[in-house]
């Protein structure tokens, strides 16, 4: 599949998805939330992958939302009220569902930040399992500074990743924030001295996770993200049926060999 605005490459189970506007500073436009939906959905189905990493090449990670692309969107208003407002909700939630892409997809998904990250960024970062970032790294829940809420995700997955008090100062600001500030909360996982270091460090880790069982892989990301919107109970009755009907898999015997032998246990992709 051919894409405009990000580039993909796989490898060794891991597929490594590029914002690749840099000239534009990677700002998301109708172009690049169609990629990222369309990529992510393909990768879902993608059984000879098991991780992925995101990235972006040039000075920064993205400056967020194309605004003028968006502000040619908001301003079109010909026609009746209600259905030109009917017609932006629309357009809203199919953003929304790109980035729903990103979390849904059976792959663990490892966000690798440089520089500049903020407003539909960290909506980006928000969609994905694991954080890394370089030293320079900075961040920014805009939306408010350009008068208008954050409505891809952040203000909906966030509440996850960031404790309350913060993330609402964050949010009521558009304040900028740092990489350091970022780890302290636990929002960032890991700070690494540069761009290239975060490259390698996220492609260790992707690999890693490559090696595991992509039963379990899979599994344990379906799970986490379920126990997440549901309660304790709920989430509990759910894993004992998960695992009634997947640990009868070969894979469980394979770990278990090789935990005894010491070895790497080899586990075949999922099924097509």
């Amino acid at each position: 599949m051919t894409y405009t605005s990000i580039t993909v490459d796989k490898k060794g189970g891991v597929a490594t998805v590029t914002l690749s506007r840099p000239e534009k500073l990677n700002t998301m436009n109708h172009a690049f939330f169609k990629d990222i939906g369309e990529c992510f959905t393909a990768l879902d189905d993608d059984v000879s992958v098991r991780a992925i990493v995101l990235c972006a090449e040039g000075r920064l990670f993205t400056a967020g939302l194309d605004l003028k692309e968006a502000a040619e969107t908001l301003g079109n208003t010909a026609g009746d009220p209600g259905r030109v407002r009917e017609r932006l909700r629309r357009h809203i939630i199919w953003m929304q569902s790109t980035f729903s892409a990103i979390e849904n997809c059976r792959q663990p998904v490892i966000a690798a930040i440089h520089n500049c990250c903020i407003g539909g960024g960290i909506d980006l970062i928000s969609a994905c399992d694991i954080r890394l970032a370089s030293t320079d790294a900075w961040l920014a829940i805009e939306e408010i500074n350009v008068a208008i809420v954050a409505d891809l995700g952040t203000l909906q997955r966030a509440p996850y990743l960031l404790p309350q008090g913060i993330l609402r100062e964050l949010a009521y600001t558009g304040r900028k924030f740092r990489a350091e500030e970022a780890l302290h909360y636990g929002f960032i996982n890991r700070i690494l001295p540069d761009h290239e270091a975060v490259m390698i460090s996220a492609h260790e880790l992707a690999h890693e996770i490559a090696n595991k069982s992509p039963l379990a892989v899979s599994g344990t990301k379906h799970i986490l993200n379920h126990t997440r919107d549901h309660s304790i109970k709920d989430g509990l009755e759910y894993v004992a049926a998960w695992n009634s009907g997947q640990v009868i898999g070969e894979d469980v015997m394979k770990a278990g060999m090789a935990a005894l032998t010491k070895q790497q246990a080899e586990f075949d992709d999922l099924m097509e």
